[in-house]
Formats: structure tokens, C-alpha cells, sequence
């Protein structure tokens, strides 16, 4: 055996490797530890998903929840100025809230709002310009943009990503927020997990992505709450063969008129008659 071919063999198989290692998987056989294995469903968290007895009572589409107070947070943006036109201050325009959670109101200092409701800024601010300017008159401070507040969307959607919240927000404006299910996304294992403290019970719900689109079923488009987790797993063909969710998750519709009572139900053929 040639010994200049055997090394030189041994050199592009070492080159192939490198640029393996370097490239990932494209154009390659797949490399223990690092190839990802896909936007796959943990053994733990799919029996999560399927051990759900009942849909816990949240706000869905047709009933929306109502946040009673906002508290600012750093990375919100206020607006800090006098409520009448007249007014002898002048106040700088929009002020983000800093990492420190404080915003800066030019000649009358830093005040810290993080933590705070808008009535209690206002109730903090006033003091702190009376203390400079006299006849300043009531203050009024707006949230402009709401940053701090965010829902995650995972997996096989075409922009995965975090988002800010709104408030208004379903699974379904999520999910299109995040450019829709990609070509992988596998529609039966959609679920919602809810971030819960360390030690207490997983919050993980199925979400039945055809009935939301197709059915208009409500069941399971839940509103988005701060630092929900949207994932979309990749389609695994032998556990997304056949079948639903669950009977629980995604029951057959009832059909029923515009009354609302339940309408005729389709008749199964008759067997044909044994001979």
C-alpha cells in the first residue's frame, strides 16, 4: 500500500469532519452532539399535555380578561407632562424607563417608577417639581409603549421570537403574529405552557390548532399572558399518525343551527345485506 495515499486519505477525511463540525448538518451525515434533533416534544411534557382532565377556566377569545392596574417596568416608555396647556414647566417628551428604573425629567431630577402604577408616578413626580417650580398644576403621566410585558412563540412558525404584549392578545394572534405554521409544524401538539414558580405545578395546555381555525372553537384560544410559551413541534410521523389531541382537546362538533340547538346528525350508511 502506497503510504503518500494513505495519508493524504487521512487528510480529507480529517478536512471533511472540520468542515462538517463548522457547517452543521447541510450536505452531510448527521454528527452526535451537533446536529439539533428538531423542535421535539419531551417525553415529560407531552404526558403534561395528555394528563390535562379538564380546560382550566381562563380567559379565552369571546371573554377576555381586564388588567385592573399596570405597573411600569424597565424598557416601558411614559410620557411625564402638565395636564393644562398653560402650565410654566416644560418636561421632556417620552422617556423610556432605564435598567435602573428610573427616567430623567431634566432640571427636576431622576425619579424612580419601576414597580409603580401611573397614579402613584404622578403622585411622586408632583411633589419633586412643586419643589422647583411654583403654579406648576396637575401632572398627568401616559404609558405610550409597553414593552417590559412579553409571550414567547417557539418552534416551527416562520418568525419564532419574542413579542410584546398588548393585552389583547389569543394563541391564534400569536401564532400569526409569529408568521404562521411552517411546512414542519406539526398542528396536534401545539401547546401553551404558562411560566409557574419553582416547585409548583406545570401549567402546559393543549391548543387545538384546526378546530381555532376551522371551527371557530374558542376552547382553546386562550389570552396571552405575560411570558407565555407558544410551541410548535415538528411533525413526527409515527406519533402524528392518525387520531386527535385528545377527546378532551378536540371533541367532535356538535351541529347545530342558527338557534343554537343541536341539528341531525349524519346517518352512518347501512351495511349491505348478507348474501
Amino acid at each position: 500500500m502506497n503510504p503518500f495515499a494513505h495519508n493524504k486519505g487521512k487528510k480529507s477525511l480529517a478536512i471533511l469532519l472540520i468542515s462538517l463540525q463548522l457547517t452543521g448538518c447541510a450536505g452531510g451525515p448527521s454528527l452526535s452532539g451537533i446536529c439539533p434533533d428538531g423542535n421535539t416534544l419531551l417525553d415529560s411534557t407531552r404526558a403534561l399535555r395528555h394528563r390535562v382532565a379538564e380546560l382550566p377556566a381562563m380567559p379565552r377569545e369571546l371573554d377576555k380578561g381586564l388588567t385592573s392596574s399596570i405597573t411600569v417596568e424597565p424598557g416601558d416608555v411614559i410620557l411625564v407632562q402638565p395636564a393644562e396647556l398653560d402650565s410654566p414647566i416644560r418636561l421632556p417628551g417620552d422617556q423610556q424607563v432605564l435598567p435602573d428604573g428610573t427616567i430623567t425629567l431634566g432640571k427636576y431630577g431622576r425619579v424612580p417608577v419601576a414597580g409603580r402604577t401611573l397614579e402613584e408616578i404622578e403622585a411622586l413626580v408632583k411633589p419633586q417639581i412643586d419643589s422647583i417650580t411654583r403654579d406648576a398644576g396637575p401632572i398627568v403621566v401616559r404609558l405610550i409603549n409597553r414593552q417590559s410585558k412579553v409571550y414567547y412563540v417557539i418552534g416551527e412558525v416562520n418568525a419564532p421570537g419574542a413579542y410584546p404584549l398588548t393585552g389583547r392578545e389569543t394563541v391564534l394572534d400569536a401564532l400569526l403574529q409569529a408568521g404562521g405554521l411552517n411546512d414542519k409544524a406539526s398542528k396536534r401538539n401545539i401547546l401553551l405552557a404558562r411560566p409557574t414558580p419553582p416547585g409548583s405545578c406545570k401549567i402546559v395546555l393543549p391548543v387545538c390548532y384546526n378546530e381555532i381555525v376551522q371551527l371557530a372553537d374558542t376552547s382553546t384560544n386562550y389570552q396571552i399572558a405575560p411570558g407565555d410559551r407558544i410551541f410548535v413541534p415538528s411533525r413526527d410521523f409515527w406519533k402524528d399518525k392518525g387520531g386527535k389531541d385528545s377527546a378532551l382537546c378536540c371533541p367532535d362538533p356538535a351541529l347545530c343551527d342558527l338557534s343554537g340547538k343541536k341539528g341531525p346528525q349524519p346517518q352512518k350508511p347501512e351495511p349491505p345485506p348478507s348474501k
